[in-house]
């Protein structure tokens, strides 16, 4: 969907006020360039906000955002964790060794499902994150929140958010057809 007069993606077709033609071929260049600064966006901000994690606190992003589902979600399997991230289950038990052979986070039993383990941060995983948490939200202030109005924000948080379950709806749809 175009962006509407309002500057968010809505319903309205398109306009000559909004700058999308309405021709579909257009409507489809357009669109793709708009994919073209998401990805080039997400990325951007994914170095930066790395980079300055692995500068001040020496932890990789890859291993930030797990550890933070680890904090919030009681009690944390590898599925939780992959599930919040939408990463694959191998691809996340990996991730999990190794930020429990790196000393952050630790393995149980869990009674209720002997197929899975529960996980939890160790008290060094903790003040890493504690340390971590601080330098990942000043670098997104200063990425974000320095850029834009908080009204920005919030209307490009609940544009993505509804991107984002559209397209797991129409992927789901796609596996069970």
């Amino acid at each position: 969907m175009p962006p509407t007069d309002a500057g968010t993606l809505g319903n309205d077709e398109p306009s000559s006020s909004t700058g999308w033609a309405t021709t579909r071929r257009t409507i489809c260049v357009e669109l793709a360039g708009l994919f073209n600064e998401l990805i080039r966006f997400e990325t951007e901000l994914w170095n930066g906000v790395d980079g300055r994690l692995r500068a001040e606190v020496d932890l990789p992003l890859t291993w930030f955002e797990p550890m933070q589902v680890i904090a919030r979600v009681r009690p944390c399997r590898v599925f939780d964790i992959a599930s919040e991230l939408s990463i694959t289950i191998g691809g996340t038990s990996k991730l999990v060794d190794r930020i429990e052979t790196a000393g952050y986070c630790r393995r149980a039993a869990n009674p209720a499902d002997r197929r899975s383990s529960l996980i939890e941060l160790t008290p060094a995983g903790k003040r890493l994150l504690g340390k971590a948490t601080r330098a990942f939200e000043d670098e997104l202030q200063t990425r974000l929140g320095s850029v834009v109005s908080t009204r920005q924000l919030e209307q490009f948080h609940a544009t993505l958010g509804r991107l984002r379950r559209a397209n797991v709806d129409m992927d789901d749809t796609r596996t069970t057809a």
